[in-house]
This record gives structure tokens, C-alpha cells and sequence, in this order.
């Protein structure tokens, strides 16, 4: 095994195709509960890749595929409950996917990918800002990239509005959900 070391962590310097770690990776979200409280979930299935051109980064471009069955928010009736027509329905839409229509570097280690998200057979644009947090070897000779970036999105949007009324006023579930993203990719090419 060879001693880990860091790359210059520089956006011009990650050229190259890059597959998600899905074992050191985490797509969540958090969404407003009961009005007084928020709930964290994560997905534990999903693929994705990047081509980054560190030229250009105009011409990178990313794509990742989730398995809406795969959503887990430590609790299986809200779990089961999510899965359902209610929500993602998941039998007739089993995945969400993100896929760029642009790239843009907006800061010496930030940019923003901005693409078409589908979440239940509804497919809108979305900008996600992401910081990149570094690059290294890893032990096994891989070189690993580290992104980090979220998203508001309003559910509605995706035609999820399913609610229920609270006694005290407001609703159960709250529009706005936070998508957030920790990923680490690894350089295939």
C-alpha cells in the first residue's frame, strides 16, 4: 500500500471521467415536519458518473440515477409511507434522476451544475451549487475527488402534494425540501 497524498486541490486539475463512491457518498435531503421540527433522509442505492474538463469546465458534464425504494429516514412506516403514491410513487417511477444541461465554475473551487431533475415522472431545471473539497490518492492508487452542494426544491413542483392539516394550524409536511450532496468520486479515466 502506498501513503495517501494530496493533489492540488484545483478544479483545472481533475480532467477526467469519474464514477460516484457509492460507499463514501450520501445524497439526503431534509424537509420541515410538523411545522416545529425537520426530518433528515438519505437514499442507499444510486449511481452516478462525471466527465470534468478542467480546460473548460463548460464542457463537463454529470449524471446520477437513484432508486426511489432505496429512501431511508430511519423509520419504515414513514419510509413505506414515502414509497407510496403519496409521495414518490415508486412502482410506476422506481427512479429519480439528475442529469446536466450546463457547468459553470463560478469561484476558484466552486461551481454549479445546472440540470434536469426527475422525481416522479416530472422533470424540472435546477441549479445546484457545489464547493470542491479536495482531491487525493487514495491507499489504492485511486485518485478520489470530494464535492459538497445543495438544492431547495419545492415538492410541489414534482406534483407531491399530499398534506395533512395540523389542530394547531399549518400542515404536517412542509413544501421546501433541502437536497444535499456529499460525494466522493473516483477517476476512472
Amino acid at each position: 500500500m502506498t501513503t495517501a497524498h494530496a493533489v492540488p486541490p484545483t478544479l483545472a486539475d481533475l480532467s477526467g471521467v469519474y464514477v460516484i463512491d457509492a460507499a463514501h457518498t450520501r445524497i439526503g435531503f431534509v424537509a420541515r415536519h410538523a411545522m416545529v421540527t425537520k426530518v433528515r433522509g438519505s437514499f442507499n442505492e444510486f449511481e452516478g458518473r462525471f466527465t470534468a474538463d478542467g480546460a473548460d469546465p463548460s464542457r463537463s458534464s454529470a449524471n446520477v440515477t437513484i432508486q426511489a425504494a432505496s429512501i431511508d429516514t430511519r423509520n419504515e412506516q414513514r419510509d413505506a409511507h414515502l414509497r407510496s403514491n403519496d409521495f414518490l410513487a415508486m412502482d410506476e417511477h422506481p427512479q429519480i434522476t439528475f442529469v446536466t444541461t450546463g457547468v459553470r465554475q463560478t469561484g476558484e473551487t466552486s461551481l454549479e451544475l445546472t440540470g434536469d431533475l426527475s422525481i416522479r415522472g416530472v422533470t424540472n431545471s435546477i441549479t445546484i451549487p457545489f464547493e470542491f473539497e479536495g482531491a487525493s490518492t487514495d491507499p489504492f492508487g485511486n485518485l478520489r475527488a470530494g464535492f459538497e452542494g445543495s438544492a431547495t426544491i419545492s415538492r410541489k413542483d414534482y406534483g407531491i402534494t399530499w398534506n395533512a392539516a395540523l389542530e394547531t394550524g399549518g400542515v404536517l409536511v412542509g413544501d421546501k425540501i433541502v437536497l444535499e450532496f456529499e460525494v466522493s468520486a473516483i477517476k476512472t479515466a
